[in-house]
């Protein structure tokens, strides 16, 4: 018979030397913006792979949808139990870096790591001579027609916005049929502003950084979407459709134009494959212009495993990676190797879009940057119902953003 002792003292010894393994592993949390339904996968590949060669490092594995990650983030770095790595909007950077929640990673890019990187992409990451993070997604807007629609109307794809309302009232007069998709909800109702905005000739804030919404410019892009709502060349209600709303209608043949992102052709090669459309640039006003994007990987400063994700982040950069991510989501490539690939030269769904990088603009580098956005969304929103006039509805915006601004 066993002496209850001893096996107590076995029991006891295996379980501390259980623990000893289970402490042995390093876990990183890492956070991953939902981009489509195929990110959480993608994302989930990359790490059992990772700790195929690392048994020793966990890699934790949280989806989180874009219309709530920056209040989840903000809410888990108020609570202590902020993730070591996350993916974000850029634009929001400078507000974690000025809070102290990023971490500096100049410290840990190899001159090596960081020459495969396309400058471009990099530059947004920069904050006062610090990278304080690496692009990790990277888009342009473009236009996007249905040609099956503007064949029947007998109109042509535009290149102005002259053009564009003109063609409208032709498609609009075909049922069932929305000849101009305009988002109104949700996240992005300000960028599919900013397009109007900047092809005529405008701009977000003015050279002496005060906003550029109460402008001739941003009336008359104002004033444009106001009247197409009103003569009926919109789908309905406009502030009811979030951009996959929008996106949406496209796919199932009843919008005849959009603005878009990259990202949508492979869900419509896969969801609409007899689609007939084509990539164009923005109809122009006085001014050329695409909306450069950039999403931003981020290391958390108070982060006990820093050492174990930029092992995992340099893991997850690897060529092989990134071609599958960027084809995968539909993405324009961050890095030198995979925008060498011919998919990205040649594939001319991708060019269109990549055509419009060198006129392209980005969100400013400003702090409260979110805090603006909003107002522009609600100001937009309140036009778009008929609450406000354009003009009344702009000035004060541009007076609440000086504010915002200090101003």
């Amino acid at each position: 018979m066993t002496h209850p002792f001893r096996t107590s003292t076995a029991v006891l010894a295996l379980s501390l030397g259980m623990a000893g393994l289970a402490s042995a592993e390093t876990v990183v949390d890492f956070t991953v913006a939902e981009y489509s339904s195929k990110t959480g996968p993608y994302f989930q590949e990359v790490a059992d792979a990772f700790q195929a060669e690392n048994p020793d490092i966990k890699i934790n594995i949280e989806v989180v949808p874009w219309d709530t990650l920056l209040q989840r983030l903000t809410t888990d770095v108020a609570g202590g139990s902020a993730p070591d790595i996350s993916i974000i909007g850029t634009r929001w950077l400078l507000d974690f870096a000025s809070q102290g929640v990023a971490e500096p990673i100049d410290g840990y890019l190899t001159p090596e790591f960081k020459g495969t990187f396309i400058d471009t992409f990099m530059a947004p990451g920069v904050i006062e001579g610090q990278t304080m993070g690496l692009p990790v997604a990277a888009s342009a807007r473009a236009m996007m027609v249905n040609m099956d629609l503007y064949e029947k109307a007998g109109a042509t794809p535009p290149k102005t916005w002259d053009e564009l309302y003109e063609a409208s009232k032709k498609i609009a007069a075909l049922p069932e049929t929305f000849a101009f998709g305009l988002q109104g909800k949700e996240i992005e109702t300000d960028a599919y502003y900013y397009y109007s905005l900047w092809t005529h000739g405008g701009d977000i804030l003015k050279a002496d950084g005060t906003s550029g919404l109460d402008t001739p410019e941003a009336l008359e892009a104002a004033n444009l979407y106001k009247k197409m709502i009103d003569e009926g060349l919109t789908q309905p209600s406009p502030t009811n459709y979030t951009r996959e709303d929008v996106f949406n209608l496209f796919k199932q043949g009843k919008v005849g134009t959009i603005f878009t992102f990259p990202m949508l052709i492979p869900q419509i090669k896969a969801e609409a494959p007899d689609l007939k459309y084509q990539i164009l640039p923005f109809p122009e006003g006085k001014a050329k212009a695409t909306y450069g994007v950039t999403d931003t990987l981020m290391v958390f400063a108070d982060s006990d495993a820093k050492e174990a994700a930029w092992k995992f982040i340099e893991f997850a950069y690897k060529d092989e990676w990134r071609e599958k991510f960027d084809m995968g989501e539909g993405f324009l490539p961050v890095t030198k190797n995979v925008a060498a690939l011919p998919y990205f030269t040649e594939d001319p769904d991708v060019a269109g879009f990549a055509a419009g990088l060198p006129y392209a603009k980005f969100a400013p580098t400003i702090a409260n940057w979110e805090e603006i956005a909003d107002v522009t969304v609600r100001t937009m929103q309140q036009i778009y119902l008929g609450e406000v006039t354009p003009e009344d509805g702009l000035k004060a915006a541009a007076s609440e953003i000086n504010k915002i601004r200090g101003l």
